[in-house]
């Protein structure tokens, strides 16, 4: 009885000892003068962490978003092309950029065709990857989950550019991979060691974006292609240098499209915060794994 309550207090400490060392050792609330860099597949895979976003970039941060695909796919617009959709798609997420307070010059975007990362080179994908890495210099990276415990399935270039994110990190830390970066170029290898995944069921920090919220949902109007009926099924204009706005929607579809976003949009964002070698994402939220 005795060696089991000694087990049992072994393992509650454990416990709070992996809960401590999970939190960043600063709240994000109060985070400044980090480079943060968020890696996805879609113009809009940010969408969900705008008020995160945001609030770091207030507080003196430096956010960069680095896209894979140009978004030139998703319609249904049958008059629609792929040349005037990726214009589309740049435009709404700069716009987007701007309603949050980013910079729209932090904005990359890889051009990989929505839908084919899974079917281009993938060296080519981290190379190009590693190079901006390297570049910013990025102390934290923000992406979609790649696997907490276990494999997580995701949508093809949700799942590419999970997996990507992080074999960059691993990749750009090394001197010797890409070395043409480093000796010819004149980067410098980058050691990221803080991550923020958004889509985990492993979560272990809340951000608190109310103040946030207003920026928040005003960056969702921009998404007029994807997230309302008329943007994507049958989308206004016959030039490619015309952009909707929400005075194209129908008055009951804009009521509704406005109260859909202003209803779901809470005051709190979650992430799993990760800090350590990149070899260890997949391990647990705390420092070196678990």
């Amino acid at each position: 009885m005795k060696y089991l309550k000694s087990l049992l207090v072994l393992l509650l400490m454990s416990v709070m000892v992996t809960s401590l060392v999970a939190q960043p050792e600063i709240p994000l609330e109060q985070w400044t003068g980090k480079k943060i860099l968020l890696v996805g597949a879609h113009p809009d895979d940010d969408a969900g962490r705008h008020g995160t976003l945001s609030m770091l970039q207030e507080n003196g941060n430096e956010v960069y978003i680095l896209l894979l695909t140009a978004g030139n796919v998703g319609t249904r617009d049958r008059t629609m092309t792929r040349q005037r959709l990726e214009k589309i798609r740049r435009h709404e997420q700069q716009n987007a950029m701007t309603a949050i307070g980013i910079p729209t010059e932090n904005y990359i975007n890889l051009g990989y065709t929505d839908g084919m990362i899974e079917f281009a080179n993938y060296e080519d994908v981290i190379r190009r990857i590693v190079w901006w890495y390297r570049k910013i210099q990025p102390d934290v990276l923000v992406a979609f989950e790649p696997g907490y415990r276990y494999t997580r399935w995701h949508k093809t270039d949700h799942r590419m550019a999970a997996t990507a994110a992080v074999d960059a990190a691993r990749a750009a830390e090394w001197h010797l991979v890409f070395p043409d970066q480093v000796i010819q170029e004149g980067l410098e290898p980058i050691s990221i060691n803080e991550y923020l995944f958004w889509g985990s069921e492993g979560d272990n920090v809340t951000v608190d974006i109310a103040k946030y919220v207003p920026r928040k949902v005003q960056s969702r109007m921009s998404y007029l292609s994807q997230f309302s009926q008329t943007g994507t099924n049958n989308y206004p204009g016959d030039s490619d240098e015309y952009f909707m706005t929400l005075d194209d929607l129908p008055a009951e579809e804009r009521a509704a499209y406005i109260k859909r976003f202003t209803d779901s949009t809470g005051p709190t964002e979650t992430f799993r915060y990760y800090r350590g070698a990149p070899d260890g994402v997949g391990n647990g939220p705390a420092l070196g794994g678990q």
